[in-house]
């Protein structure tokens, strides 16, 4: 087999685990089942076509198991596959808006919104920083694999799935009116339509080089309720807020993240009506993309 290459991902957090991006060899000898996806480009450098769902959810699983001891992890095909090292690093920045040292064993408790079957913020935040989750899911076939994910790594005692019946609703309906929590956390859908996400999930097709394959172009994309909500991330992200605003000692601090930069106007308006005390915007750097945290309380 070729060289298993190294590229130092610095934009990453700091204690990103995956800031020295993918090394194949060391996950092939966690999990040998990976082997079968990789080949060896015309640089000689050992790799995995990204462009192929099944391989992204081997390697999602190869990661969880080889550097997070998550040991049994898959989903319903055609549902969302996300970047580990993404989502671990949200979830630093998030332990950093807490007020998180090293060494910081305090014990927190996190709400994750619209966690997916794929559950990877709880998953990854229960191993990292040893946090509590409520994860939050209104389809059912989502909510049913990421339930059967907690049970069969045994973290019910960290991580909580609860069904949302409204999708029109984000905190009412999933939370007590006395419950808190320190944070809560976001990945709203940003497309407006599932026309628009498919357009999106076809430049990636593109982008990647690709045929762009019928057949399969909403399993490389994910769910339609995972990608698109009437009006983007802009509507869904106010509808955070309006309700943040009627439960204001729910979280010490809310929080999304947000795609666009173009969203962050309306958005602070929205914030500014609703009267929040403290706003942040916290950039992070992931590859040739840059995403933001939006944060607020009360």
């Amino acid at each position: 087999m070729g060289k298993s290459k190294i590229i130092e991902k610095s934009n990453l957090h700091p204690r990103n685990l995956h800031r020295n991006g993918y090394d194949f060899e060391f996950l092939v000898g966690k999990v040998p089942s990976l082997e079968g996806h990789l080949f060896v480009n015309d640089f000689d450098t050992v790799t995995l076509d990204f462009s192929v769902p099944s391989s992204i959810r081997a390697l999602n699983s190869a990661l969880l198991s080889a550097h997070y001891g998550i040991h049994k992890w898959d989903i319903p095909k055609g549902y969302l596959c996300p970047p580990i090292p993404g989502r671990a690093d949200h979830l630093h920045y998030i332990a950093d808006l807490l007020g998180y040292k090293e060494g910081d064993n305090e014990k927190k408790r996190i709400l994750d919104i619209g966690t997916g079957s794929n559950i990877v913020y709880p998953l990854l935040g229960s191993k990292i920083y040893r946090w509590d989750f409520l994860a939050t899911e209104v389809d059912p076939k989502a909510y049913k694999a990421a339930r059967q994910i907690v049970e069969a790594n045994d973290l019910q005692k960290r991580i909580q799935v609860a069904f949302q019946k409204d999708q029109n609703k984000v905190f009412f309906g999933v939370v007590r009116r006395d419950e808190t929590f320190d944070a809560c956390i976001c990945n709203p859908p940003f497309h407006g339509s599932p026309e628009e996400a498919e357009a999106g999930s076809k430049r990636k097709w593109k982008n990647l080089g690709k045929k762009v394959k019928k057949e399969s172009l909403l399993n490389f994309g994910g769910q339609s309720s995972e990608l698109s909500y009437p009006g983007g991330e802009v509507e869904f992200v106010k509808n955070i807020i309006h309700e943040s605003r009627k439960l204001p000692h729910l979280c010490k601090w809310f929080t999304t993240l947000v795609s666009k930069k173009a969203s962050l106007k309306p958005l602070e308006k929205s914030l500014e009506s609703a009267k929040a005390k403290k706003v942040k915007i916290i950039e992070m750097g992931q590859g040739q993309k840059v995403s933001r945290i939006l944060a607020w309380q009360y």
